[in-house]
């Protein structure tokens, strides 16, 4: 432990000689973070277990409630379920942009308690929990906002507390763009904001990082105390839309002081040997037309996550209610550019985020265009090993080959893809689509006589219903700090003294640092506010979130409510006379993946079939799983595994993956468990060459379909990608019928 002290003393000098912060920000948060570590061991002493971990963990985002919601009201632009007559369900009204009523609030919750709060560790909540101001007559008011936020967790205090009112496990909630005014725009802390959050959230926020949250809104849980720490990321100082701040170059900015406080704790993480989960609201997606992120930073955290790859076990977001993930390429990184070569994206300014339906068909495009571009000979040497392994063979065979696949795979960082970062997005509770919920499992081999969490809260009672946590609503709309705000791009003085970074990253690249010799990016930065963390150290395994090992993500299973069949509404519906109510079924594809910014749900004039309501019994029940479904059985959710579905999903259309999809083929299941013949090769692209065992199984197919049942005939898929169809049902949270995404 002196070691462990005197290290901690020189990380607090060293971030306070480069002025990291003008507060002791940083030295409070190492201080609190080694009394921690203390207090966790004299817990292990003390206290007896009461539970067991689970390796399990719940995800829920978005809720999004409304307290003007009302069921049966219409679901028209500028009336957002709030008036009117309609087809605005008792448990929200699906597939459109109204808000989430109560109801839904706490029907997810009572579900979650009955099936799933007994078998989880701990909770991430990623924020989004107030409606949007989508209706001119009831405009938000900070009140309005904080009150909603405030019963929420409340409720989810209740949900996950014993009858003595502790909390069983720990919830781990982060900011989203709605839950402050205006939406979008976050000013540098400390401010009015996390001042309210501090006591609305003040059973999530652990005493020691109290401090940290109420500067900067970011604060870390320790969920399995020494071993497993999940952090809280405010997005907000990250995020694009925020005009209040800009980036994380500059010291000045809290975007920069955030990036330097996550740099210490993941180096404090590695030292003590502890592993992190890291959670935000805005996920860090870049392309053409999306970029949440302002460039500089992402690039510091893309960096960060490349040079803690030992640490970093998972990133999780919500925010976009899609379903999907992102590849985060190292190759990419170049902290040469300064806050104002950065530039704005450019995107529309349209609901909250710029992200209207149309704009979500544009973006998942782009993945898709992007995983196109993966290395081929990499991906294919990937999929060679994976079935290398699953075939278990012989090992002399694998020495014969390892040089070759050796220079294959240094083209996605080795055989463990450490050259990307995955990031995964839940979709949301608000039933945009239709409401959803993810719990993730992970491995817990060897913990079994881990420390287990224990709500240590100052208080017992809720969070309050009034106090601190109350914002006066009034004129004055900014901070006492708001004098910092500077709209000009002019803030460029450092951009000359960075220079270009070429990483040194994994240790397949030896050779390639011999050719590029004597190129310029080889030494550190000028720049002296920019740290450059040391990379793993060599003799350490791949982190969780590349090799399986504890704390590895195994997997995660998707549930969904049917609002549809719930709410019961449309059984019976009509529209009214003369209402001309839309039934066109390209209306209706329009409104769910492209069309109006604004989705109604292609309700116009339609009336409810029952009044008063009668809705069905409110559940879930499982969309897909990565253990089970076909498309995604995969062994894990490491890196290379997602590499390998990536890639297979972006070969253009006209090259089929496999039909074993929507056949309900059960030898499809090649290349390694995704159950689309990855490994097969099957749907390479043009010029690659076709594996003979794949086009047996296609005669082999062929030649059973003859005797299959008369009469039946079986959906043509020749000539597309069903890995990537399958996969885009998912991400609209199964909504949208095949024939629709096909067009897409």
């Amino acid at each position: 432990m002196p070691g462990l002290a005197a290290w901690l003393q020189i990380q607090v000098a060293l971030a306070l000689s480069r002025g990291v912060v003008a507060s002791p920000l940083v030295a409070d948060s190492l201080q609190r973070s080694l009394q921690l570590q203390d207090d966790s061991q004299e817990s292990q002493r003390a206290d007896p277990q009461s539970r067991k971990l689970h390796g399990r963990f719940l995800h829920i985002t978005d809720f999004h409630p409304d307290e003007l919601y009302k069921p049966h009201t219409s679901t028209e632009d500028g009336i957002a379920c709030h008036r009117g007559h309609g087809m605005a369900g008792t448990f929200g009204a699906e597939k459109t942009d109204c808000d989430s009523p109560f109801a839904l609030v706490d029907a997810t919750l009572k579900w979650v308690e009955d099936n799933v709060k007994d078998t989880i560790d701990f909770v991430v909540w990623t924020g989004d929990t107030a409606r949007h101001d989508s209706d001119e007559e009831h405009p938000r008011t900070d009140k309005t906002v904080l009150d909603s936020n405030r019963e929420v967790a409340n409720k989810m205090i209740k949900t996950f507390s014993s009858d003595d009112g502790k909390l069983d496990i720990p919830i781990i909630p982060t900011f989203g763009n709605n839950d402050f005014l205006p939406h979008n725009i976050m000013y540098a802390g400390p401010n009015r904001w996390l001042t309210a959050y501090a006591d609305i959230w003040g059973r999530f926020i652990p005493e020691e990082q109290r401090h940290a949250f109420e500067f900067g809104g970011w604060f870390h849980v320790d969920v399995i105390p020494g071993k497993l720490t999940v952090f809280s990321l405010n997005t907000m100082y990250f995020f694009d839309r925020n005009a209040a701040v800009d980036g994380c170059a500059q010291p000045s900015e809290p975007g920069f002081k955030h990036m330097e406080w996550l740099r210490v704790q993941l180096e404090l993480m590695r030292q003590t040997g502890v592993k992190a989960i890291l959670i935000g609201h805005v996920p860090p997606a870049r392309t053409e037309s999306k970029k949440n992120w302002d460039e500089t930073c992402w690039q510091r955290y893309t960096l960060w996550l490349q040079k803690y790859r030992d640490v970093v076990v998972a990133s999780l977001y919500g925010h976009m209610n899609i379903d999907h993930f992102l590849l985060g390429d190292t190759k990419e990184i170049n902290l040469s550019m300064g806050a104002s070569q950065a530039g704005v994206s450019g995107r529309p300014t349209d609901k909250d985020s710029g992200f209207s339906a149309q704009s979500k068909e544009d973006y998942l495009q782009e993945l898709r265009d992007s995983w196109a571009d993966l290395p081929h000979s990499a991906i294919q040497a990937l999929d060679d090993m994976a079935k290398t392994e699953k075939r278990d063979e012989m090992r002399a065979e694998k020495k014969h080959k390892k040089h070759k696949k050796k220079d294959k795979l240094d083209k996605v960082g080795g055989k463990y893809a450490e050259r990307y970062q995955l990031s995964l997005v839940s979709p949301s509770v608000v039933p945009n689509y239709f409401p959803t919920l993810r719990v993730f499992e992970y491995n817990v081999t060897g913990l079994e006589g881990a420390t287990l969490w224990q709500d240590k809260s100052h208080s017992l009672h809720g969070a309050s219903p009034t106090g601190v946590g109350v914002i006066h609503n009034d004129d004055e709309k900014h901070d006492h700090n708001d004098d910092t705000y500077d709209d000009d791009d002019d803030d460029d003085d450092d951009d000359d003294e960075h220079s270009s970074l070429e990483l040194r990253s994994i240790q397949t690249d030896k050779h390639r640092k011999k050719k590029h010799k004597g190129k310029k990016g080889k030494h550190a930065p000028k720049d002296p506010n920019l740290v450059i963390p040391a990379d793993p150290p060599q003799d350490a395994l791949p982190g969780p979130a590349y090799y399986p090992q504890q704390f590895t993500l195994t997997g995660y299973t998707q549930y969904f409510a049917n609002l549809t069949h719930i709410n019961n509404d449309h059984a019976g519906a009509h529209a009214d006379a003369g209402a001309g109510a839309d039934t066109d079924a390209d209306a209706q594809k329009n409104n769910d993946v492209g069309g109006s910014k604004w989705r109604d749900g292609n309700h116009g004039g339609k009336k409810p079939g029952h009044s008063p309501a009668r809705p069905r019994r409110f559940e879930f029940e499982v969309e897909y799983s990565t253990f089970a479904d076909k498309p995604f059985q995969l062994d894990d959710l490491t890196v290379r595994n997602y590499l390998r579905l990536a890639y297979h999903m972006g070969k253009p259309r006209g090259h089929a993956v496999g039909e074993s999809i929507m056949d309900g083929d059960e030898e499809g299941g090649g290349g390694g468990g995704f159950g689309f013949g990855f490994g097969d090769g099957g749907g390479e692209v043009e010029g690659d060459e076709v594996d003979v065992e794949i086009e047996k199984k296609k005669k082999k197919k062929k030649k059973h379909k003859k005797h299959g049942k008369h009469g039946k005939k079986k959906k043509k898929t020749h000539g597309k990608n069903m890995a990537w169809l399958r996969w885009l049902s998912y991400a609209f949270v199964r909504t949208v019928s095949m024939e629709d995404l096909e067009e897409l």
